[in-house]
């Protein structure tokens, strides 16, 4: 390959990096803990007992009561099952008049706009995964950074290709700060290619989906596209409505139902956790109950049954998928590693956490690349990037870290979790950008690093403190996930308080010609002494 083909991939590869990575910081960080979501959500709920017994059975006077107060809500309604981690609660969705959607759940009186929710703490790190916790346009930024990060993947590959396996295991420590930041950023980037291929794509497709599909049914089909697209990732015959009324059977029912006919057409399992139904209570009436299989690429799969006597419409789940459904299920199973063990969740926990640091050494290396080596003062586009490194980054860290504590100590001072865990990320996030812009660089990095790793590992043992009962009854009972969290906490602490000895020792001891050294006030003024 030519050197000036090699000079313009970098180019495209270091742009696209910087354009895209403080996103992809975030998101593979969020990414990461969101593997384990669930065990998330049962230590985020201490005191939430789901009341499980005959929840769906209530659920059905629920349904009954809210298409009698929210007629529009006759044509599609859905209803949530109940999980084995306590804040999933019993809910239905609609849409009313206007298209807004409205939510009502099992404890509450009346719906409330369903866009308009308070986050869990579980789901709320889900969101800053897909979406940044950007609303409405969120979802489709991260799609295109998902794609600006394919391109930045493909032209990386290009460069290394020629001395792919030379620079596999090349990891050579010293002195020489920029290479050791390009090896480092070289074998991860190396070893978790495959990943990150999967990543791309997957993550490009899911929050596009809908923008391309809104400019295919405009340009190339006539408007019949979206229909389409519905009955094909979807197990819902077409229904029409034939008027009259009808009883339907329960959610309860028709759940049971539906976990028959998937193992009857050869899923392993089946575990319903939504359903829907089409011209609720009138002649016609249809639903569809989505639910979770193991021991398959795609876990979510979907039973269609008539509403009213319960015969099976229609069966897309393992072992039973069209060519539609299968690579549909296989984009969500392949980005997200529901497909396989508890081995296979930590895997991606650990290549999230890898895809972070990816990340972060590339800005590290522009940084290194581009500084002065022999004056004390650095370019502004340096002590930018650094800055916006340490604020972005690791005050992401810190920010989510200060959410996990104050869902811990929050109820303690009248606090509903719920409610809080937004709005104390994004302020801890802005207290970390603004001090880093305070204290610069080579300080705030030793501050946050410091502060990320006392309050990560305070979330483990302060709940162990608080909750200990809780603790001794989940092991008892031979339940992990409480534990877990309060151990990887601690580990964290342990591992930002590493990087924060680290980031000293440099700021103190290394090269003050670098905008990491808290040594380049002091060598200016030598330096300006000097005949």
């Amino acid at each position: 390959m030519k050197a000036s083909t090699i000079r313009t991939f970098t180019v495209v590869h270091t742009w696209t990096g910087l354009l895209a990575g403080f996103a992809l910081f975030i998101a593979f960080y969020a990414g990461a803990l969101t593997m384990f979501h669930d065990d998330i959500d049962t230590w985020a709920s201490p005191r939430a007992e789901m009341a499980r017994a005959g929840a769906m059975e209530r659920a059905a006077k629920m349904l009954e009561d809210i298409v009698a107060t929210h007629p529009g809500a006759r044509d599609q309604i859905g209803v949530t099952f109940p999980a084995d981690h306590p804040s999933h609660k019993v809910a239905a969705y609609w849409m009313d008049k206007g298209g807004d959607w409205r939510t009502q759940s099992l404890d509450e009186a009346g719906a409330r706009d369903a866009e308009d929710h308070e986050h869990g703490l579980a789901d709320f790190v889900y969101e800053l995964h897909y979406d940044l916790g950007i609303p409405a346009i969120g979802i489709y930024l991260m799609g295109i950074v998902s794609v600006i990060y394919g391109l930045a993947l493909l032209t990386g590959l290009l460069i290394h290709l020629p001395h792919l396996v030379r620079e596999l295991f090349a990891l050579r420590p010293g002195h020489n700060l920029k290479r050791l930041w390009q090896d480092a950023h070289n074998v991860i980037g190396i070893l978790s290619l495959p990943f990150h291929i999967v990543f791309a794509i997957t993550g490009a497709l899911l929050c596009l989906t809908m923008v391309m599909l809104m400019a295919f049914n405009t340009v190339a089909f006539d408007g019949k596209l979206m229909p389409a697209f519905e009955r094909m990732t979807g197990a819902m015959p077409e229904a029409t409505a034939k008027g009259g009324t009808a009883a339907m059977l329960t959610p309860a029912e028709l759940g049971a139902r539906a976990r028959r006919a998937a193992l009857a057409s050869g899923a392993a399992s089946f575990e319903p956790d939504y359903m829907r139904y089409v011209h609720y209570g009138q002649q016609g009436a249809a639903a569809e109950v989505r639910g979770t299989s193991t021991k398959t690429l795609g876990e979510y799969g979907m039973v269609s049954l008539d509403a009213i006597d319960g015969h099976v419409l229609q069966v897309q789940v393992s072992g039973a998928r069209d060519a539609n459904h299968a690579t549909y299920a296989a984009i969500f199973g392949l980005h997200f590693g529901s497909f396989g063990n508890v081995s296979l969740r930590w895997l991606y926990f650990l290549l999230g956490l890898a895809g972070a640091f990816l990340f972060y050494s590339g800005n590290l290396l522009y940084i290194e690349t581009r500084r002065k080596r022999r004056q004390a003062g650095q370019p502004m586009k340096v002590r930018a990037m650094a800055t916006a490194t340490v604020g972005v980054c690791i005050g992401t860290c810190f920010a989510i870290s200060v959410t996990f504590l104050a869902n811990l100590v929050g109820p303690l001072f009248g606090a509903t979790p719920e409610a809080i865990v937004q709005p104390v990320c994004f302020t801890a996030f802005a207290a970390a950008v603004l001090w880093t812009l305070w204290r610069r660089p080579a300080k705030a990095a030793v501050d946050l690093l410091w502060a990320t790793a006392t309050v990560s590992a305070l979330v483990g043992l302060l709940d162990m403190a608080i909750h200990g009962d809780r603790l001794m009854r989940t092991l008892a009972d031979g339940r992990f996930a409480v534990l877990g969290v309060d151990l990887v906490a601690i580990a964290m602490g342990v591992g930002f308080a590493w990087l924060g000895v680290a980031t000293r020792k440099r700021a103190v001891e290394g090269d003050p010609c670098s905008v990491w050294s808290s040594k380049r006030a002091v060598a200016a003024a030598t330096a300006s002494t000097k005949p």
